[in-house]
């Protein structure tokens, strides 16, 4: 029996014209890329489609566009009559998952995310802080290192995305001390090209603003099983995924965790919606025996199909 799951990919996966050309085929996906343009008032879908790569990547840019072109694609998959039993979110992927579970409108999530990613943006000074992926050393490798970087400023492990990478976050002197000592247990270390310290407790001076953001945003319960960031449970009460919301900005992202939730309780089939493949890389060291696709495009779409007449689902 074929238990699927749809997840949705986080910052760092967007580029210059994604979704592009599956809104050139789909009314649905043209549909929630001009309810965007409506929505934010921007232009964002021409910005996403011939936008320059720097303006893409402004944070408050990136999170509405990566958002909305999830949506987009999750459309195409709906008008090919392709409904998922759970779904899961990578950080700003969260409010994708949110959307496709039913508990969230798109038209409501737009906004929101453009504003978390003003307040998680603001929250330390512009190149005072960053991320970077640590890889080939485990989550007690990686915290000992952050703890031996502390003089030089606050840093800790932030998402655990699959064994032998995870993200840290904090101060840019105690990133660059970190990645340092890693590289010195001959491990792997990558600045990420990102300008804050995302899910990092130096974001906890947001909460405030975050919980108030959510405060009167209408959230319904999830029609099917959705997966929280923060505890790598499922969650269905709209003030628990509010509370669970505001708390994702400074808590570490549990994905590996989530995803092995997953798959023990009988989820073997994954489609990534959005851009990117970067998940499906993940699920493969996570669990081989799973399957995992992504769709972005129309030829991953295409991928996509012929596996499942295939399978017959």
């Amino acid at each position: 029996m074929v238990k699927c799951a749809f997840i949705f990919p986080g910052q760092g996966s967007q580029y210059r014209g994604m979704g592009k050309d599956l809104a050139e085929i789909s009314a649905g996906a043209r549909r929630v890329f001009e309810e965007a343009d409506d929505i934010l008032g921007i232009g964002l879908s021409n910005i996403i489609f011939f936008g320059d790569e720097q303006q893409l990547r402004r944070t408050e840019i990136t999170q509405p566009a990566i958002l909305t072109t999830s949506i987009a694609i999750l459309a195409v998959l709906r008008e090919r009559g392709l409904f998922p039993d759970g779904t899961a979110g990578l950080s700003l992927g969260e409010y994708s998952a949110l959307v496709c579970a039913g508990a969230l409108t798109f038209a409501d999530a737009l906004p929101l995310v453009q504003k978390r990613a003003i307040y998680m943006q603001e929250a330390v000074p512009d190149g005072k802080g960053g991320m970077a992926a640590i890889l080939g050393l485990s989550s007690d490798e990686v915290a000992s290192i952050c703890r031996e970087a502390l003089p030089f400023g606050h840093v800790e492990p932030v998402n655990f995305n699959c064994p032998g990478q995870i993200v840290i976050a904090g101060y840019r002197e105690a990133l660059e001390e970190a990645c340092r000592l890693a590289k010195k247990k001959k491990a792997r270390a990558v600045m990420l090209s990102v300008s804050a310290p995302f899910h990092s407790r130096l974001l906890t001076c947001i909460e405030d603003k975050m919980a108030l953001l959510l405060e009167n945003v209408p959230f319904k319960k999830p029609a099917i099983s959705f997966v929280a960031n923060i505890n790598a449970q499922y969650i269905s009460e709209p003030q628990e995924i509010k509370a669970s919301l505001v708390k994702q900005v400074f808590s570490p992202v549990l994905w590996e965790s989530s995803i092995e939730l997953l798959i023990k309780d009988g989820y073997n089939f994954f489609v990534e919606v959005g851009p990117g493949r970067t998940l499906t890389g993940f699920m493969k060291k996570i669990n081989k025996d799973v399957r995992a696709v992504n769709v972005q495009d129309r030829e991953t779409l295409q991928k996509l199909l012929n596996h499942l007449e295939e399978v017959k689902l």
